[in-house]
């Protein structure tokens, strides 16, 4: 679901003093909505104080009215709703009100908890002599059911506004899950999303400890703050350094990972994140799948191309001199968690080429995503990102392991990866991706598998988007061809197309002659 569906609810719900009705009132005025709070409504309804509740009726009548209430709120929509703090506990609650919107679980230390709610009486549950200990008790009692909950702000220390701010972006928020049989995961495309990955992360499970693989460059911008995030949701966590560049998506550099991983006392119980573009991802992933016969891992995604293609979908795996990728496994991430703020420190060059691959989702199955592609810019991140993985999500889960339809992804790679090959991978590769398209696009004109005119408007929106519609003519068709020999997904010596038979609509062709492809690269060859 989409935060920006305003027929939804959204949800507030967390341990007592978290700031719940505090957050909830002014996120509500930030969205022109009706705020409800469950605790005042339960007393104005029922005409006394919840101590006194607690006292005349006892703990289950009041939680028989909160059951109550969710249930009437759930029926409701438009609302922001700030819950007690035991109401989502019980399970049937949660489910019903997950089900009537976003649900957002407010955090803070037990320490300021209590700060909080010093002088204040209408707190039954902490009537002890020690109330520390009582809500550390109770917050330990419910920390199941809360990090159950997908979604998380830590307020402790925070000024309120930051606090609604966050809130707020994760109302804005997407949040995919790709519901695989053996191995589903969730992907969150959250504004922000560093400061909120400890919490995020923790609640996958209790880990033993935490490598993060990234490499110099991204380590600079991003790493310290990814890593007092999972300080400050307890999880301690060591760099794991490797070079930047497509050049170093090597063996050599994988070991260099293993001795990293034995350096930070990294077991079979610890985790593996991701932190870069997609040579850290698929090396980082790589790593996690061989080390100990497999220790799992989470994406962190800092490119427009990682974020929409290499983080999703499980491939991991590094190249050999002689072709890319051909040394990989199939590796799940147990999350992947995608910040679209930290596309404003990305060079124009790169984010042209996650674009490409943007477009190439939209030609596979998304006609609005090409129109959002051909519209800007700006260009609204965040549904972009959503959209063009929507797009993969379908097809990994209906081929998880690449055994048929999942091909359908490689538009654009069969002649991209023998043009990045012929480079020594220096040509980008959403370049190489972008002249492939168009490769495959003349060769469906060609063979009568589309319209004439399909060719040309792809090539008007690779353009607009500032990259090339053909590929660079140092080469020659017949090199191109040659280079496509090693193509690791070539069937009985066959190679696969995938060719555009409309925006939004391709196929798997293994019929295409040689004479033909020759033909296609000719057109698409640019001038020196």
């Amino acid at each position: 679901m989409s935060g920006t569906e305003d027929s939804r609810n959204l949800v507030l719900t967390g341990f007592m003093g978290t700031g719940k009705s505090t957050v909830g009132r002014l996120a509500a005025e930030r969205l022109g909505r009706p705020f409800v709070d469950m605790d005042e409504l339960i007393v104005q309804r029922a005409g006394m104080s919840i101590p006194e509740i607690f006292a005349r009726w006892g703990e289950p009548a009041f939680r028989q009215m909160e059951a109550e209430l969710c249930r009437e709120l759930a029926g409701q929509s438009g609302l922001v709703i700030a819950t007690g703090g035991g109401a989502l506990v019980n399970p049937a609650n949660r489910q019903v009100m997950e089900a009537s919107g976003r649900v957002v679980c407010l955090w803070a230390s037990p320490e300021e908890v209590i700060e909080r709610l010093a002088g204040e009486h209408g707190r039954p549950l902490l009537h002890t002599s020690d109330p520390l200990a009582e809500a550390r008790r109770i917050l330990e009692q419910r920390r199941a059911a809360y990090s159950s909950l997908a979604w998380h702000v830590d307020t402790t220390g925070r000024p309120i506004k930051e606090v609604v701010e966050a809130v707020l972006r994760i109302w804005r928020a997407h949040l995919l899950s790709v519901p695989l049989a053996d191995s589903p995961y969730d992907i969150y495309i959250l504004e922000g999303a560093l400061e909120t990955a400890g919490l995020l992360i923790r609640r996958l499970g209790g880990w033993s400890g935490v490598v993060i693989v990234s490499n110099p460059t991204v380590w600079a911008l991003y790493g310290e703050r990814l890593r007092a995030s999972l300080q400050a949701a307890g999880l301690e966590a060591r760099p794991a350094l490797m070079p930047d560049g497509e050049s170093f998506k090597t063996l050599e550099t994988t070991a260099g990972l293993y001795e990293q991983f034995l350096d930070a006392g990294l077991d079979r119980a610890g985790l593996v994140v991701a932190l870069g573009g997609g040579v850290v991802g698929d090396v980082a992933g790589f790593a996690a799948a061989t080390y100990m016969r497999g220790v799992p891992f989470v994406q962190v995604p800092t490119t427009l191309l990682a974020m929409i293609d290499a983080s999703v979908g499980g491939k991991t795996g590094v190249d050999l001199p002689r072709g890319k990728n051909l040394v990989g496994a199939f590796h799940q991430p147990r999350l992947v968690l995608i910040d679209p703020l930290v596309l404003e420190s990305l060079p124009p060059a790169q984010v042209r080429q996650g674009l490409a691959e943007a477009l190439k989702a939209a030609v596979i199955a998304d006609p609005t995503l090409f129109e959002l592609l051909t519209a800007g810019p700006p260009w609204p991140w965040p549904e972009i990102i959503a959209r063009a993985l929507r797009v993969k999500v379908d097809v990994v889960q209906r081929d998880p392991h690449e055994q048929g339809w999942r091909a359908v992804l490689n538009l654009g790679h069969t002649a991209g990866h023998a043009l990045e090959r012929l480079s020594g991978y220096r040509m980008p590769h959403g370049e190489a991706v972008a002249a492939g398209m168009m490769v495959a696009v003349h060769i469906a004109e060609m063979m009568g598998r589309c319209a004439p005119a399909l060719a040309e408007r792809i090539a008007a929106a690779l353009r607009h988007l500032g990259l090339p519609a053909g590929w660079p003519g140092i080469y020659t068709p017949e090199q191109v061809l040659e280079a496509m020999a090693s193509d690791k997904k070539r069937r009985h010596g066959r190679l696969r197309w995938i060719l555009p038979r409309a925006i939004g609509e391709v196929e798997i062709a293994e019929d295409v002659p040689a004479e033909v492809v020759l033909e296609a690269l000719r057109r698409t060859r640019l001038a020196t």
